[in-house]
């Protein structure tokens, strides 16, 4: 597991432990949207930030990827839908393990939906997939969400943690999942899981302020850190959010102190 350790301190901050990862992966969903452009200008944006991580798939790492002279670590994404499909909730395997190495990843990524029509496939999928990862010491981060037919809260905390539970107990070594929307209720679900727990940022946020509070509460709650896509790299300002969470992340700072980052 040493590879495996060497790896995650490329995408986790060492002092704090905590992750500031920006998903890039939205193109295949929802197509060429803004801030997802000009990839060089946006990757060099959020590492300036101080993110820890940038995640994307094969064809779009090499358009922005580590060429504007700022280090940030390559999380490649392993699965895909698109919002135009006849099932958006049903992700299959477009990427492999052994390409991620090729590429230079420091981590790889899949996205699961628990209680979607294609659930067992998809934990077949992790199931293989964190097999690779454990034979070549390769870290596995996880979106895990309840969604499905069954499902009638995608943000009801019983079914986060149990989406985030079957991620830890399939091989997760960093496990994506939703903010619950109180510190008491997502402390269960980080204490559920035993593994780091990041929050997705999800829809665009009315304000800056909503973003970083819930930012805030998540590591309060024990959180170690976010995978924040559209309230990043469509920000007016994708450097000013990107140091603001960053400082509340990996530096203890208060909602207020990392407000200034915006000024």
């Amino acid at each position: 597991m040493f590879g495996k350790n060497i790896r995650m301190e490329r995408i986790i901050d060492r002092e704090s432990g905590n992750a500031v990862i920006v998903p890039m992966d939205h193109g295949i969903s929802v197509g060429p949207i803004s801030g997802l452009i000009d990839m060089k200008e946006t990757v060099n944006n959020v590492a300036t930030g101080n993110a820890t991580a940038v995640l994307m798939h094969k064809g779009l790492a090499p358009q922005g990827h580590r060429t504007a002279g700022h280090d940030v670590g390559l999380i490649l994404h392993l699965s895909a839908s698109t919002d135009i499909g006849v099932n958006s909730h049903s992700k299959v395997l477009v990427a492999t393990v052994e390409e991620a190495l090729k590429m230079g990843a420091d981590a790889v990524s899949m996205h699961i939906n628990v209680g979607a029509e294609t659930e067992p496939r998809m934990l077949s999928d992790l199931g293989k997939v964190s097999r690779k990862c454990t034979k070549w010491g390769m870290p596995l981060v996880v979106m895990a969400y309840p969604r499905g037919p069954t499902i009638k809260d995608s943000f009801d905390p019983d079914a986060v943690a149990h989406a985030a539970r079957v991620a830890m107990e399939l091989g997760a070594d960093v496990i994506k999942c939703s903010y619950t929307g109180d510190i008491d209720s997502f402390r269960d679900i980080v204490k559920g899981t035993m593994v780091p727990v990041v929050i997705a940022g999800g829809p665009k946020m009315d304000s800056d302020m909503d973003i970083l509070n819930m930012v805030y509460d998540s590591i309060e709650a024990g959180g170690r850190g976010v995978s924040i896509g559209r309230n990043v790299f469509q920000h007016k300002n994708v450097r000013g959010i990107t140091a603001a969470i960053s400082d509340i992340c990996l530096h203890g700072a208060t909602v207020e102190e990392a407000a200034k980052n915006l000024k």
